[in-house]
This record gives C-alpha cells, sequence and structure tokens, in this order.
C-alpha cells in the first residue's frame, strides 16, 4: 500500500520532529499530498536556515527522486540552490525520503499576481537562468520543472530550484498531473534539455503578462504568443515554443537575442511551410526597429523634459524580484500597475550626527565607543551608479545584554526594496558594547539610518533605550 502523506496533518502535527536526529522541522512552508516542506535549520558554528523537503518512499516515482537528488548533491553553480543533503527516515512509523536545499526569501511566482516584470526585470532575471541551465545541460541534467515558483531570491541572488533536477534521457512525469510549463514530449517520451527550453518559454510569457500563453495540449500546433509581446522577447517565446523540440531554439540562441547579436542565419531553418523566409522578413524587422527606437526617444526626450528630479533606481539596475522581507510594511496599493521601485524626493532629512569619515563607504556614528562592529551593506556596483540623490534606511535593531542583535525590523524602508533590504542584513551583523544599569548589563534598542548615495553610504546609529 503506498503511503500518502496529507499536508492537513504534516502542516499541523509534524512541526517538531526531527528528521534523520539531525533536521528539526520549524515551520510549515507548504506542499500536496504527496510531499512536504518545512523551514529547518542546519547546525555548525554558523547555523544556516534551509528548505527540507519531504515524500514518501512508496509513492510512486520515490525511487528515482532520490537517486536524482544523490546525483545533483554535486552540482555547484552561484545560480543553483544548493543542495546540502538527502537520505531517508522513519516518521509515524512510514517512511520517507527527504533532501535539504538553500532556503529562499522569495520566489517569482509571489510577485507576479501584483505585477508582471518590465522589459529590463525580465532581462535581468533571463541572465542568471540562461547560465544555470547552461551549466545544467554541459553536466547531462536537465531542470525539469522550470517555472516561476521555481526561480528563486536567495541573499538577493536568483537561483533556480534544485530538488527536481534530473539525468537527461529520463522518463517524462507520466504519472503527475501536466501542466503547460511541461514540454509535449513529458506525456510519452525521454526529457532533454529542449524540455527547459520550452518551459522557460511558457516562463518568459508568464513573466511580462501575468499569465502562461494559450495552448491546447490536446492539439499538435504550437502555443500563441501574445502579440503585446515585446522584442526580442516576443521572437525568444516563439522560437521556445514549438511542439517539436527539434525546431526549438538553442540557449545560446536566447542569448544572442538578448545581446541584440542575433541573425537568422544563426538559428536551425525553419520549414517554408510554418514561416517565411528569413531574407523577405528581414527589411520589415530592420523598419519597425528604426520606427521604435526613434519612439523611444521621442518618449525619453518628453519623459526628461516634464518630469521633476526624483531620487530613484533605474528599473534596469535593481534585481528584477526583490522585495521587503515579512517584517516590513505592505506597499500602498495604486490604481496603476506598481513600479519595482517607487520615487523618492531627495529632500528627506537624515538624523543629525558628526561629520563623516572619510572614504567611498562611510559611517556617521554618534556614540563611537559603543559600537564594538559595523557592517556596511553589499550592494552590488550598477545598484549604486543608478542612483540620482539618495535613499535613506531606517532600522530599529534590538540588542541583548551581551551586545549582540537580536532583532532587525523597518522603522522606514524608504522607496527601495533592494537597498532596504540590503540595510535590513547589515543591521544584523552588528555588535555594540552592553549597555549599563545599576552596575548590570541590560537591553537596548538602536535606530540606524542607512544612508546610499553614489559617492558612498553613510550610516549614523542612535541609541534609542535604554
Amino acid at each position: 500500500m503506498v503511503n500518502v502523506m496529507k499536508t492537513e496533518a504534516i502542516g499541523g502535527d509534524w512541526v517538531g520532529q526531527v528528521i534523520d536526529g539531525k533536521f528539526t522541522l520549524l515551520q510549515w512552508l507548504g506542499g500536496s499530498d504527496t510531499n512536504g516542506v518545512f523551514l529547518t535549520q542546519i547546525e555548525g558554528d554558523r547555523p544556516q536556515r534551509a528548505a527540507i523537503r519531504l515524500i514518501p518512499a512508496g509513492a510512486i516515482g520515490a525511487d528515482a527522486q532520490i537517486a536524482h537528488w544523490r546525483a545533483a548533491v554535486s552540482l555547484s553553480h552561484p545560480h543553483l540552490m544548493r543542495l546540502f543533503d538527502t537520505g531517508s527516515c522513519h516518521v509515524g512509523g512510514n517512511r520517507f525520503f527527504y533532501s535539504v536545499t538553500e532556503y529562499a526569501e522569495e520566489n517569482l511566482s509571489e510577485i507576479l499576481p501584483e505585477r508582471p516584470l518590465t522589459a529590463a526585470e525580465t532581462s535581468e532575471m533571463l541572465g542568471p537562468v540562461l547560465d544555470a541551465l547552461g551549466y545544467l545541460h554541459a553536466k547531462g541534467f536537465v531542470h525539469g520543472h522550470l517555472k516561476p515558483s521555481n526561480i528563486l531570491v536567495v541573499n538577493d541572488q536568483l537561483k533556480l530550484s534544485s530538488d527536481n533536477i534530473q539525468p537527461a534521457g529520463k522518463p517524462g512525469k507520466r504519472h503527475q498531473t501536466l501542466d503547460i510549463h511541461d514540454a509535449p514530449e513529458y506525456a510519452a517520451g525521454t526529457i532533454s534539455p529542449a524540455a527547459d527550453i520550452w518551459s522557460l518559454g511558457v516562463t518568459l510569457v508568464e513573466a511580462l503578462t501575468q499569465r502562461p500563453p494559450v495552448w491546447d495540449r490536446a492539439k499538435q500546433s504550437d502555443p500563441v504568443v501574445p502579440e503585446s509581446l515585446p522584442e526580442p522577447f516576443a521572437g525568444i517565446a516563439r522560437e521556445a515554443l514549438r511542439t517539436d523540440p527539434a525546431r526549438r531554439c538553442a540557449l545560446g540562441e536566447i542569448g544572442d537575442r538578448l545581446k541584440g547579436t542575433y541573425t537568422p542565419q544563426n538559428s536551425p531553418a525553419i520549414p517554408a511551410n510554418t514561416a517565411p523566409p528569413a531574407r523577405s522578413r528581414l527589411p520589415l524587422v530592420v523598419a519597425a526597429v528604426v520606427v521604435a527606437m526613434v519612439l523611444i526617444v521621442f518618449f525619453l526626450i518628453r519623459s526628461h523634459q516634464s518630469e521633476p528630479p526624483q531620487a530613484t533606481v533605474d528599473q534596469q539596475n535593481e534585481p528584477a524580484i526583490a522585495k521587503p522581507s515579512a517584517s516590513s510594511p505592505a506597499p500602498e496599493k495604486q490604481n496603476s500597475k506598481p513600479a519595482l521601485v517607487e520615487s523618492q524626493p531627495l529632500g528627506e532629512p537624515p538624523i543629525e550626527s558628526p561629520t563623516p569619515s572619510q572614504g567611498g563607504s562611510k559611517r556617521e556614528a554618534a556614540n563611537d565607543a559603543a559600537i564594538v562592529e559595523q557592517a556596511l551593506p553589499d550592494v552590488l556596483p550598477k545598484a549604486v551608479a543608478s542612483i540620482h540623490g539618495q535613499f535613506v534606511v531606517k532600522v530599529r535593531v534590538s540588542v541583548d545584554a551581551a551586545g549582540s542583535v537580536t532583532d532587525a525590523a523597518f522603522d522606514s524602508p524608504g522607496p527601495s526594496r533592494y537597498f532596504a533590504n540590503a540595510a535590513l542584513n547589515a543591521s544584523r551583523r552588528w555588535r555594540f558594547k552592553p549597555a549599563v544599569v545599576n552596575g548590570q548589563p541590560v537591553t537596548s534598542a538602536w535606530l540606524l539610518q542607512f544612508r546610499f548615495t553614489r559617492e558612498g553610504t553613510e550610516v549614523t546609529p542612535v541609541k534609542v533605550a535604554p
């Protein structure tokens, strides 16, 4: 009899269980009737949060899944979720397989219900995805489950999930319900890297329109790519979403289209009955590009003439799906589609402080004697270069009697989610000289104000309690 794990029971009853004597289930994160995901922690000198996935050992395909996990443990890429451990365990008299991966703060599927990605954000997303897929394919693997929920952010870095990776050439998910992200060949036959290209095409349309393309799996026709999709994404989607795997574009072609270096001669020939020859379309394409460039220049000039100066971050330089942690206040709803980064007037007054120290990254510190260790935010140079004016982020930290930060929360996150997260992460690494009351060390509270400019980052610590 196949063991089926009910998510309702797991979510309520399994928190607190210790898996394989090593991983305590700290929080229920989600799952289905055949798997469950929990927050756990990897112990050591520097404990690290992680995600643990459990599947019943008797479920269909479980043996193949544990074999895939064991094969994927050796994979390592900066844009691929690290798979720390895998094994088997017994819970409630039943045997389960498990995998432990990095814990992600967010994923793309959490952003798309609120708004689509901009063209610039989509380009920023595609770069890491193409790098990770190229690495997997070169190693003889396929991702096998590319979709928005599996495009994740770990410490402000975009990564692909790793717990669905499988060797290329293995059978598809015949036993599971298929959705549009699964290539047509999944239903019957082995899975090749071309299946990831299909999934990428679906995800690309979904990222830009908030919905997947229209497609009937029962028919043999290609999905309908929305006419509203801008180039080069429309061309990428059309070439990726071919029902015949042999006719789909390659990762290299997608990269060339993004860089603007693609020419039709670089791609496989398309039969004449499905598309007109490239030579007959080329003049139209050139004309369309020229018109588009003229319109872009016109609107850029007009926007510069009509908009007042604002402190903003260029959208193309902000990480595509970075957003504040759960403790930060939610942005106000707008009638129009919310922008990734809202503007902030240049005149937000900083906390009064002494003259900052010299250097590209600076710290303004009243009560310097009370600061044992400071940490400046880790920000990308291209993000800093995109600042016009300044961003001010205020973080309130709670400090224990030993001087360590035990909690950090936004007092004012400012307009940029990327810089807000960077400030919050840096705040957790500060250390202070313990406050003393009646000769005894006590807890205290501090307000850290981070001011980001192109010239550097300034931090002003102000003690607020006791």
